[in-house]
């Protein structure tokens, strides 16, 4: 009885074996392209978000790079001298440009406008007589700033539209 079961058994794991190896197939052409797009669209989407945020962080480089310069450019005016006998020419009024290049390659234009009286629109040269309330002359006791740092070649373009801006305001000293 025993060895009747038996055969029946190994007759029906080998009749599951067969057909199991004989109706099973591999992945078809069609399914594998198909597999093949989908994996590829989601590696462009990756790719896209890398190239995006290697372009935003060196956006973020040179801003520091344009604030560094800022930063000297106020430096280097608050130590010329702006007394009674004497107006260093960087602290005349009017606008003053030039370039700055840094060693590491980016080249930055820095323009100062240096007003002589900030009470009054526009920007007045140094020719301009300050006046008291009352009306008479006065020589100006006070001159407002504003520096500009902007990246000559920028890239990517967004770089364009943000400058480094500070303002300062500087008084005659003794």
């Amino acid at each position: 009885m025993f060895e009747n079961n038996r055969s029946n058994l190994l007759s029906i794991v080998r009749t599951e074996a067969a057909g199991a190896s004989s109706g099973e197939r591999g992945f078809s052409l069609i399914e594998v392209l198909i597999a093949f797009v989908i994996v590829t669209v989601a590696m462009l989407g990756v790719f896209q978000a890398f190239t995006y945020a290697i372009v935003y962080n060196s956006g973020n480089k040179v801003r520091g790079q344009a604030l560094t310069v800022l930063q000297d450019e106020i430096e280097r005016l608050r130590g010329e001298k702006f007394t009674p006998p004497f107006t260093d020419p960087e602290l005349t009024g009017g606008i003053h440009t030039r370039t700055v290049t840094l060693t590491t390659g980016p080249i930055f234009s820095v323009e100062d406008d240096v007003d002589n009286d900030p009470l009054v629109d526009g920007i007045q040269p140094e020719s301009y007589v300050c006046q008291t309330p009352q009306g008479t002359a006065n020589p100006c006791a006070i001159k407002e700033i504003t520096i500009t740092v902007r990246l000559q070649a920028p890239y990517p373009g967004w770089q364009t539209s943000i400058p480094a801006v500070a303002v300062l305001r500087r008084t005659r000293g003794n």
